[in-house]
């Protein structure tokens, strides 16, 4: 997902026994003012099949925000958001970006954007196999040729593997064994 799109996720397209969300709104930043809009493009609206640890993961955080609710009483901020403050206001994108930066410092990671993350997600699905329109679909894009020229990259491993694969096409001729007459 992009930020302003996991910042706007809602839990009504959250949809954690079934494993998918779905994308339905983001929050776009106008200045230092945050807004709702509809996704960045038509493609944009999607469906994203989540992996089993990512919903035991969002199923946690939702018992955290549960208690959290319940902790902060009528002073929460019903926004209906999967992604809050403490408190129930929603997070400015700006400042997950921020957050994001200040945590790959303290554990020493090198500097990376936010936004790579998609770069990493398309790169890995593309080499588990995914097709480009797949990975063109979960990461909504309006085209596969954004997809293809942006956001995938070759794993060296894959990089290999695909060499390995094209040189076995290629016929050649055999060294012949040695045998005892030569």
């Amino acid at each position: 997902m992009r930020r302003g799109e996991a910042c706007g996720q809602r839990w009504t397209d959250t949809h954690l026994d079934d494993g998918r969300i779905t994308v339905a709104k983001q929050l776009v930043v106008s200045g230092w003012e945050v807004y709702e809009d509809d996704p960045k493009t038509d493609a944009g609206a999607r469906t994203i099949a989540l992996d089993s640890d990512t919903v035991r993961a969002l199923k946690r955080h939702r018992i955290q925000q549960d208690a959290d609710r319940e902790e902060w009483g009528s002073a929460w901020a019903e926004t209906g958001r999967v992604f809050t403050k403490e408190n129930g206001e929603m997070l400015h994108p700006a400042n997950v970006t921020r957050r994001f930066i200040e945590l790959c410092e303290e554990i020493g990671l090198p500097p990376i954007r936010l936004h790579d993350l998609r770069h990493g997600a398309a790169t890995l699905a593309h080499a588990a196999g995914d097709h480009l329109k797949d990975i063109q679909v979960m990461l909504g894009h309006s085209s596969i040729a954004i997809t293809a020229d942006t956001y995938t990259n070759l794993l060296p491993e894959t990089d290999r593997a695909i060499a390995e694969a094209a040189a076995r096409l290629v016929p050649r001729a055999r060294p012949m064994e040695p045998t005892t007459e030569t």
